[in-house]
């Protein structure tokens, strides 16, 4: 027995078993780099998503702050008095036109969306893909 792991020390070269351990660090340290470099994708289009969404919004505020400076102007109290409100100025006088009688008022008709149909391949191409 003595002999047998004697044979086995002498064959075992240090070098190889350095080899062989630094091949693997670097292997386990490549597939750290790997992953972080998935997480670093996957964050930075979640990035640009969230900054897509925060341009819009900003947009947003800037349109419905020019409404409410201009909902604020005497020239948006004018328009409106004018033609929701019914008022008139003084020495002015408020007409409003009459369907002769006996006439039907048209009715108005309102488009119904319609869905578009989805083929049975998209579907399971959803369903498949997480999409």
């Amino acid at each position: 027995m003595r002999a047998f792991f004697g044979r086995l020390k002498n064959k075992l070269d240090y070098k190889k078993i350095g080899l062989i351990a630094v091949a693997v660090i670097m292997f386990l340290l490549v597939m750290d780099l790997n992953s972080r470099l998935n997480e670093l994708s996957r964050l930075s289009t979640q990035r640009d998503q969230a900054a897509t969404v925060v341009a819009n919004l900003e947009r947003t505020l800037g349109v419905l702050m020019t409404q409410v400076e201009y909902s604020r102007s005497e020239g948006a109290v004018e328009e409106w008095a004018y033609s929701d409100g019914k008022m008139v100025r003084p020495g002015e006088q408020l007409v409003i036109p009459l369907a002769p009688p006996g006439t039907t008022p048209q009715p108005v008709l309102a488009p119904t969306p319609t869905l578009a149909q989805v083929q049975n391949w998209e579907i399971w191409m959803a369903l498949i893909l997480g999409k």
